[in-house]
């Protein structure tokens, strides 16, 4: 007599591993899990709107407080500074503005610093150069942003 089956091998029910690279998409959806991974260890309440349709990525809350934040990624250096982009997928065009967002935060992956910067602070900016590596100077403008929380507080 067969023996019968006991169900599907354990291999099998485990889905198959994607060897593909990650795709930007990807990479800046790590980059936002980071984020809001080290504001809830702060305390920050976090919420994800539904959907990609705001120009912000999270909302975060304190104390009655809420900040809608744009989170931006990057992870290499030209020349030892790291670039973020100030505006959203259409192009340079699409800056963003004190009316959409609060704050933008960029975070430098290989680092894992956060820049918590004012969108005023931006000044329409197109690109934002950040400098993590080095001792901070008065000329870089953002370098006071670095794990700078305070902009956060009530």
């Amino acid at each position: 007599m067969k023996k019968q089956s006991e169900g599907p091998s354990r291999k099998a029910a485990l889905p198959r591993r994607n060897h593909k690279p990650p795709t930007r998409k990807r990479l800046g959806e790590l980059a936002e899990l980071a984020f809001m991974s080290k504001a809830a260890s702060l305390g920050f309440g976090v919420a994800k709107p539904y959907g990609d349709s705001e120009r912000f990525d999270f909302i975060l809350s304190r104390d009655g407080r809420l900040w809608r934040v744009q989170v931006k990624s990057t992870r290499t250096a030209k020349r030892g500074v790291y670039e973020i982009s100030a505006h959203g997928c259409w192009g340079a065009h699409d800056i963003y503005t004190k009316d959409e967002i609060d704050l933008i935060v960029a975070y430098v992956v290989p680092l894992d610093v956060c820049y918590i910067i004012p969108i005023e602070a931006t000044r329409g900016r197109k690109r934002l150069c950040l400098h993590p590596d080095v001792p901070r100077k008065a000329c870089y403008k953002y370098e006071k942003y670095r794990e700078a929380w305070w902009p956060l507080q009530p």
